[in-house]
């Protein structure tokens, strides 16, 4: 009488766990295949065009091909930016049209370049929600850009007084100050040389945290400067974590 037991035993811890690995089977085959694919279909019968997707990477490989390719060459003063700045959605709209959507993984997302889809858009944002944010980038950007509803009013008007006219022209003599140190750096080096050709971008960066650093913290500017500078570094790490898919779980 004993083995029958303990056999049944057995059979009753099996079954609950078999289900449960089953439905884990399901719901990664949905989120990775079943549901893109659900979601390509309607998209195509309402006119929009993309690539077809492919498991679980969609576009981010040549994402990151294109974009790698595209900082690795210079631009004249003359070029179109948009190539440089976004070149596989550069490329997407010209191929497929403006109404075109490219894959992040396994989630697409919409070009959306009509004015009247636009204002409809921003106009029901009850209905068309912000997207969730990969959990990681929200270690470097939060706050009232993803926030919805009551919330984001409540904290746009919380932020509303720091850009009435009067602050903003309080701060126009600490903005001045950076701006008149970045050009006096710029003069010695060119009174250097007849010629100087360098990379603006990491000056640009550094005279916003400079702005931002003498109008927010005042005497203890020092001290933005610091924090900034963490973020800048903070920044680079995640940039290399948003090219990879994200898979929930293993944050």
């Amino acid at each position: 009488m004993e083995i029958p037991n303990s056999s049944a035993v057995l059979i009753t811890i099996a079954v609950p766990a078999f289900v449960i690995i089953a439905l884990w089977a399901l719901g990664v085959a949905n989120w990775v295949w079943l549901r893109p694919r659900r979601i390509e279909k309607c998209l195509r019968e309402q006119g929009f065009k993309g690539n077809p997707y492919r498991i679980f990477y969609g576009d981010t490989k040549e994402m990151k091909i294109m974009g790698m390719n595209a900082i690795s060459k210079p631009i004249n003063l003359s070029d179109d930016i948009r190539p440089r700045v976004l070149p596989f959605h550069h490329h997407t709209i010209i191929k497929y049209g403006k109404k075109s959507f490219t894959w992040n993984g396994p989630i697409p997302k919409l070009n959306i370049m009509d004015p009247d889809l636009i204002k409809d858009i921003l106009l029901k944002n009850y209905v068309f929600k912000k997207a969730r944010p990969n959990p990681l980038a929200l270690l470097l950007v939060s706050g009232i850009s993803f926030y919805e509803d009551e919330k984001w009013t409540k904290h746009r008007r919380i932020i509303n007084p720091a850009f009435h006219m009067d602050k903003l022209k309080s701060m126009l003599p600490a903005m001045h100050l950076c701006c008149s140190e970045l050009i006096e750096k710029w003069e010695m080096m060119v009174s250097e040389k007849s010629s100087c050709e360098l990379d603006v971008q990491p000056y640009l960066e550094n005279l916003t945290s400079d702005v931002i650093s003498r109008t927010a913290f005042g005497s203890s500017y020092e001290e933005g400067r610091r924090i900034f500078q963490l973020q800048k570094e903070q920044a680079a790490l995640t940039r290399l974590v948003l090219n990879l898919v994200y898979i929930p779980g293993w944050r």
